[in-house]
């Protein structure tokens, strides 16, 4: 959940670093550091600092000239945001630089020895004690060093490391953390997403878990961290540089809720079968006879994209009449789950990283299971170890807290549960009638974004409470966690979300009026529950926003919503109360895009 930056070629490399940190800083933030060398040098020289890459920025030296350089902008997990802890870390001597993701599970056993050996820490992150084995490893080259270290570490990495007495190279390696690699004009780039790469290269090499590769600034060559050599391909990137900027938002998250009708434009483009009343998935892999034959489907994901799998179940329930469930990938992965051979499980991450949900796809598929893939990030880890999958097409998502890339992410859903549907019993006229309504929903989109004056005013409103209830019912409850989710992370206003329907039995003891409930109300065969619930929270002077389709006598107030199809509903209701989110958060003063103790990218435990 770290930033990692590197450079080798001819280039003074310390501005192509804090660029390159600075793209990757939503993905940790609360120190950041860099070390630089030539090949006239004769040491590494360093700089680091506790808080931004700007306090890094003002911290860098005039005279810090190097060609060759590895940098990272942190998120904590073993030790605290300080000078001292922020990466790189070097040894003693000076002679080894080392920047990593992931996390030493041994560390704590491995520092001990060292301890025992002589060896003093300057820090006390699990990090250090990767240098400390790389420095005293008495092996020839640096490969080899490397891999000596990490023969005795456990646990996850992504690696950069410089050393002073071969200073043509970075040495980089992966074990369930990501590391790309950018290839230029006599020059190489490694980083930990390709944010950092776009504006120099689009052509990328991405690792594999278990691999290494030596960067020199003429070539790169790949291995396992056995030695065995290994062919790379270049990809070319998806997505230049542009769409990584702001584009004249004042905020990623405002841009990136802004960008939603063409968001969803993309994910419905070419996938949709008039003549069928269906869609193509191509990259799914799953022909009509397997499709007929699944018995249940099991979604995992962690926070957004948990509750986007609570809203694709509800899709393929609905749509395709499967048994279908989502599930916290943290959770599955340790319960020890019965794999039934009929069960198609489906695995969601708008990175395609996401470890908790990378682990779990592992575990699946070595026991047999058939895992499929809905992610954002094309050749990701998750894309490639599933047998196929669906990707949203949502774009660069920078802000920490996911927006357009849920919205697609349930698209998707819905996409799949039309085949899905169409293979087995739904109907032509049914798969017409969803066809229609998703062809509506970049209008609708667009239309509910023009509200967004009267949701600011809104959300001056509920801006000074300490704490909010979320309510809806089925398709309504997933899209009122996900509302609750995003105004807990950027506002860091409490909020706590219910089914409607467990109201009466306890959280209504919570309801006065200085706990504001938003209900979710569609126009749907539920309508009546729903308005039974605000009676029972006004008649508890509780008070309320709605998000519904027509004005909702017992609320305060409504935020109106087009109408769509009853299945596609939940994918409007949500994108109002991601407005209202954001809105609240700007009237407390938050740092929206980058919300405390968060990170985009969660590829730790």
């Amino acid at each position: 959940m770290c930033g990692i930056v590197g450079y080798i070629g001819k280039r003074d490399v310390a501005p192509l670093l804090l660029e390159g940190l600075a793209r990757l800083e939503y993905r940790g933030y609360d120190s950041a550091g860099m070390v630089v060398t030539s090949p006239k040098s004769t040491g590494l020289k360093m700089v680091k600092a506790k808080g931004r890459v700007r306090d890094l920025e003002a911290r860098v030296p005039k005279r810090f000239a190097g060609t060759t350089g590895i940098a990272h902008t942190r998120w904590a997990t073993h030790g605290a945001p300080s000078d001292h802890n922020a990466h790189p870390h070097m040894d003693p001597e000076n002679k080894v630089a080392v920047v990593h993701n992931g996390i030493v599970d041994n560390a704590s056993e491995l520092r001990a020895k060292l301890e025992a050996d002589g060896v003093v820490f300057a820090s006390e992150t699990d990090t250090e004690v990767l240098t400390h084995l790389i420095a005293r490893s008495q092996a020839e080259t640096l490969e080899e060093k490397v891999r000596e270290a990490l023969k005795v570490v456990e646990g996850t990495y992504g690696i950069a490391v410089m050393h002073a007495d071969f200073n043509d190279r970075i040495v980089v390696a992966r074990n369930g953390s990501p590391v790309v690699l950018g290839i230029g004009e006599k020059e190489m780039f490694v980083a930990s997403d390709v944010a950092a790469l776009v504006a120099h290269t689009r052509q990328v090499v991405t690792l594999n878990d278990g691999e290494m590769a030596t960067l020199k600034a003429e070539d790169f060559r790949t291995y396992t961290t056995t030695g065995t050599r290994t062919t790379a391909t270049p990809e070319t990137v998806e997505w230049e540089a542009a769409s990584y900027d702001m584009g004249g938002h004042d905020t990623y998250m405002h841009k990136e809720i802004s960008e939603q009708p063409d968001a969803v434009d993309r994910v419905l483009r070419g996938r949709i079968d008039d003549r069928f009343s269906t869609v193509h998935l191509g990259g799914l892999n799953l022909d009509a006879r397997e499709a007929r034959g699944i018995r249940r489907v099991k979604i995992l994901g962690c926070g957004t994209s948990y509750h986007a799998g609570l809203i694709g179940a509800g899709l393929i329930e609905s749509l395709a009449r499967i048994p279908a469930d989502s599930e916290p990938a943290s959770e599955f992965r340790y319960r020890n789950p019965v794999v039934d051979p009929d069960t198609l499980y489906i695995a969601v991450s708008q990175s395609g990283e996401t470890y908790d949900v990378l682990a779990a796809v592992q575990e699946l598929k070595r026991k047999g299971a058939r895992v499929l893939g809905v992610v954002n990030v094309v050749g990701s880890a998750i894309a490639r170890e599933t047998d196929g999958g669906v990707y949203v097409h949502a774009g660069p998502e920078v802000c920490v807290v996911s927006t357009k890339c849920f919205t697609n992410t349930v698209v998707a859903f819905a996409l799949l549960a039309l085949h899905l549907g169409r293979i087995r019993d739904l109907s032509v006229a049914d798969g017409k009638r969803i066809i229609e309504g998703l062809r509506r929903l970049p209008s609708q989109i667009s239309e509910i974004l023009e509200s967004e004056d009267e949701i600011k005013k809104l959300a001056a409103e509920y801006a000074d409470a300490k704490s909010m209830m979320f309510i809806g019912r089925v398709r309504g409850y997933p899209v009122a966690l996900e509302a609750s989710l995003k105004l807990k992370e950027i506002s860091y206003i409490h909020a706590e979300a219910y089914p409607a329907s467990e109201l009466k039995h306890g959280p209504l003891a919570l309801i006065e009026p200085a706990l504001p409930t938003v209900a979710i109300v569609p126009d749907d065969e539920l309508l009546e529950k729903n308005r039974a619930a605000l009676e029972e929270i006004k008649a508890r002077s509780g008070r309320i926003l709605a998000v519904a389709h027509q004005e909702q006598e017992k609320a305060d107030h409504t935020i109106l919503v087009p109408k769509n199809e009853d299945e596609l509903d939940p994918i409007l209701m949500g994108i109002p109360l991601q407005l209202l989110a954001y809105h609240t958060a700007l009237a407390l003063g938050r740092d929206i895009d980058k919300p405390r103790n968060l990170a985009k990218s969660v590829t730790v435990e």
